[in-house]
């Protein structure tokens, strides 16, 4: 067997925490699965990718370009998988990817007939994506958000241990019935709850290698997509006397960058922070839009005497503002813990550009 699939979905849908749950649990199950992590940042072992390293997933990346444009060196990626065993691949795309059904499914069947098994192409979605669609939320992603979903086969509702049972109910029956041509899965790539469900989607399933309309030239859709700025920072921190508390300082970064974002009249989808310690141990905060409460969905073990950190967001905010307001806040809380700081990679740029 030789599937491939596609994980879509905007900012903090959880694909990366999503993938690594069906990695593992179709590992388990069914025979051999790995994970390419995509990202448009530049350079090598960004935020989703040393993450699947950390979770001990078969993970590689693609960066600095979107899959839809690199079947190449898709292509290369996917025969040294299954030239090693694996049954099932899957990729992520950037978290405002849009057309890649046909770029990356379609394309890839045009370049490389045969190389492999198209899987239900893929797309999820968290309740507040949902509320935001449903017009219960206005914050102008609506636009990308639905083209998205208008491509899937296959559209998870992720985070369904966030809703109740009423609650869960009404988001699946309205994406079911505003979507009808996908079949629509809940789970919690946190939980597990419904991930052998999906795991067994990915098997069985195949592509319905649909041709949707999409409208390009929507004016809602350029005006989303141009306002968003991505950003990286890559850096290493010692402290100076003793050790300290590492998931303290995640946070205290969240809120920080947060509250500069908030002031600044921006907003971030999806702000990540990760850091490891040269021990192997580490944490991850997230922020999941300034008007929410940042999560730290992994803590530090122990306390920590120098640690690794990456940050990677997507925000809608001036690609020179929104730098400045991120390194302002990485050295003021990092003087805070008597950090010392060394600047491996930075990148911004805004998608409009």
């Amino acid at each position: 067997m030789r599937k491939f699939a596609v994980f879509s979905g905007f900012l903090g849908a959880g694909k990366t925490t999503a993938m690594i749950a069906v990695i593992r649990r179709y590992s388990e199950l069914f025979g051999k699965a790995a994970m390419i992590s995509n990202d448009l940042g530049r350079g090598v072992t960004l935020a989703d990718h040393r993450q699947a390293l950390l979770s001990r997933c078969a993970a590689s990346e693609i960066t600095e370009e979107c899959i839809c444009f690199v079947h190449e060196r898709l292509a290369e990626r996917l025969n040294a998988y299954y030239d090693n065993g694996f049954e099932l691949v899957l990729s992520d795309i950037p978290g405002f990817g849009v057309g890649a059904l046909e770029h990356v499914y379609h394309g890839m069947n045009a370049d490389y007939p045969g190389l492999y098994d198209p899987a239900p192409f893929t797309v999820l979605i968290e309740p507040r994506s949902v509320a935001v669609l449903r017009g219960e939320i206005e914050d102008g992603m609506a636009p990308i958000l639905d083209a998205q979903l208008k491509e899937a086969d296959l559209i998870v509702l992720n985070k369904r241990d966030l809703l109740s049972d009423e609650g869960l109910a009404k988001q699946t029956a309205w994406l079911q019935a505003r979507y009808p041509e996908a079949k629509v899965l809940a789970v919690s790539a946190l939980t597990g709850a419904g991930i052998d469900e999906l795991c067994l989607a990915l098997k069985d399933g195949t592509a319905s290698l649909r041709h949707p309309e999409i409208d390009y030239e929507d004016a809602g859709l350029i005006r989303a997509m141009d306002s968003l700025t991505e950003y990286y920072l890559q850096y290493h921190a010692v402290v100076c006397c003793n050790d300290f508390d590492g998931t303290a300082y995640l946070f205290g970064l969240a809120e920080a960058i947060r509250q500069g974002i908030a002031a600044a009249g921006g907003a971030s989808p999806h702000f990540k922070l990760l850091a490891w310690s040269p021990e192997g141990d580490w944490g991850k905060a997230d922020l999941l839009g300034t008007d929410r409460p940042i999560q730290v969905t992994r803590a530090f073990a122990r306390p920590c005497t120098q640690i690794a950190v990456l940050l990677n967001t997507s925000a809608r905010c001036p690609a020179k503002e929104l730098e400045a307001l991120v390194e302002s806040a990485v050295f003021t809380v990092s003087d805070r813990y008597q950090l010392e700081l060394t600047i491996h990679k930075k990148d911004c740029f805004n998608l409009g550009e």
